[in-house]
């Protein structure tokens, strides 16, 4: 029995981290895209900041609307909705007759990163057993890093198979999309985890906790002793229709002075993980490679190390984070990444960038962000909210991500511009100290409690 919940458990994980999966290819298979969109359709400047940022504008779009809907309609059919627009942004991107149209599919597929960012994590937090919740929410992290480990090497691969058949005849569609115009079939790779994340679906039950939310009781106790049998399954009804009776279901619950807490930390955790520097360090990654001595002939390749790096570090989160907890593992986290950080600003200041030193500084920078501020903000965020209204809240939360990740993206070349490389570096230090002190302030520890004990922990007098 014990085995038969444990394999329906890792069935429900896996599909629900496909979504993670395919934010992660979505998002990174740009990369390789973007120099032969680029030459194909002579883009301006203009217009190339627009075909990269598109798909961020999506992003906010689908957390915008997921949140109220995955509370009226449940978390499991926006999930299909994600995988769907997945689905309709691999095939709309691979066979764009334009660019407009290209634009059009990249935003399809923003829209799914948004739904399933909110969504992924909240339905797996929401289905979790609370001694492993921590774990399993970190696996979507880990999707993550996987999927963009992935874009990068369909990428190399499908760009080595183009050129080694060159000046040959594969046949109707795959001469379009293989060999005459590569970029198309970067994009159509998508389609095969797409049609996973979507089929799978079918095969997941809806969140538990949302079904009771909506009366249906006797479903959601069905699905939670397949989870964690009879006896804990009833103690978890018990548990969330107690606090479901004094839940309201409004935004100003969230304005309540224990939930208020909440809210800052379902905004400042997100905040800080975009603020950190993850993006100007994967922007330097190639350059900080060739910096430090190791001879990299093809930019990819320097990007499959680094994608390598990040998702073997992220399984240190999986391993530990229902070992030493969220706070534990976060604290160190951020602390390891202020001093790497700071350390690799001072390479940059003092124009030590030829040596190992500077490898090995961006590579505990990537390891302390990977087993804590990375993945940390998805488990702590999808488990602090109440039950009625936990979609939107969280919603906001991811929103709130994609928003700093805009206004990152825009301000980093600023900084580099006018106040140099290692000033920024120190800047995103200042950020992962500040993130230190909010998480040894704000943040208790919750591993192994039930989301209803959570909730009261953050609703009692202090």
């Amino acid at each position: 029995m014990e085995n038969k919940r444990s394999s329906y458990l890792v069935f429900i994980t896996f599909v629900a981290t496909l979504g993670g999966l395919l934010f992660g290819f979505d998002m990174a298979v740009i990369s390789g895209v973007l120099p032969f969109v680029q030459k194909q359709f002579t883009l301006t400047a203009a217009e190339e900041g627009w075909f990269v940022s598109c798909a961020i504008v999506g992003c906010i779009i689908g957390v915008l609307f997921s949140g109220e809907l995955s509370d009226r309609w449940g978390r499991k059919k926006l999930l299909i909705i994600a995988a769907i627009l997945f689905l309709l942004s691999a095939l709309g991107t691979a066979l764009a007759s334009s660019l407009t149209f290209l634009i059009i599919a990249r935003m399809i597929g923003g829209m799914g990163v948004g739904v399933a960012s909110n969504l992924a994590p909240l339905y797996i937090s929401e289905i979790a057993p609370a001694a492993i919740r921590g774990r399993l929410v970190t696996f979507y992290q880990l999707a993550v890093t996987l999927g963009i480990l992935v874009a990068y090497l369909t990428n190399a691969a499908v760009l080595a198979y183009s050129q080694e058949h060159q000046g040959q005849s594969l046949g109707g569609l795959l001469d379009y999309i293989v060999l005459q115009e590569v970029w198309r079939s970067m994009f159509a790779i998508g389609v095969i985890p797409s049609l996973l994340f979507l089929l799978g679906l079918f095969f997941v039950p809806d969140s538990p906790r949302w079904l009771i939310q909506k009366g249906r009781e006797e479903e959601g106790l069905t699905i939670l002793t397949k989870i964690n049998g009879q006896a804990v399954a009833q103690q978890d009804v018990v548990n969330i229709r107690r606090t479901l009776h004094h839940e309201t279901g409004s935004y100003k619950e969230l304005f309540a002075p224990g939930m208020r807490k909440a809210l800052w930390i379902g905004l400042l955790l997100p905040l800080f993980s975009q603020f950190s520097g993850i993006n100007a360090v994967i922007y330097y990654g190639p350059r900080i490679l060739n910096d430090a001595g190791i001879s990299i002939d093809n930019a990819l390749l320097s990007q499959i190390i680094l994608g390598a790096a990040n998702l073997l570090f992220t399984l240190i989160a999986v391993w530990k984070v229902d070992q030493m907890g969220r706070r534990p593992l976060y604290l160190v986290g951020a602390l390891g990444a202020t001093i790497s950080l700071f350390l690799t600003g001072l390479c940059f200041y003092t124009d030590n960038t030829d040596n190992l030193f500077l490898l090995l500084s961006v590579i505990a920078f990537l390891a302390c962000f990977a087993f804590s501020i990375g993945p940390l903000k998805f488990v702590i965020a999808a488990e602090i909210f109440p039950n009625k209204i936990r979609g939107r809240a969280l919603a906001i939360s991811i929103m709130t991500m994609w928003i700093a990740d805009t206004v990152v993206g825009q301000l980093t070349p600023i900084l580099l511009e006018s106040v140099g490389t290692a000033i920024t570096f120190w800047v995103f230090a200042g950020c992962c100290l500040l993130s230190f002190w909010v998480v040894y302030k704000l943040v208790p520890e919750t591993k192994g409690k039930t989301l209803e004990e959570i909730e009261d922990m953050y609703l009692a007098p202090h």
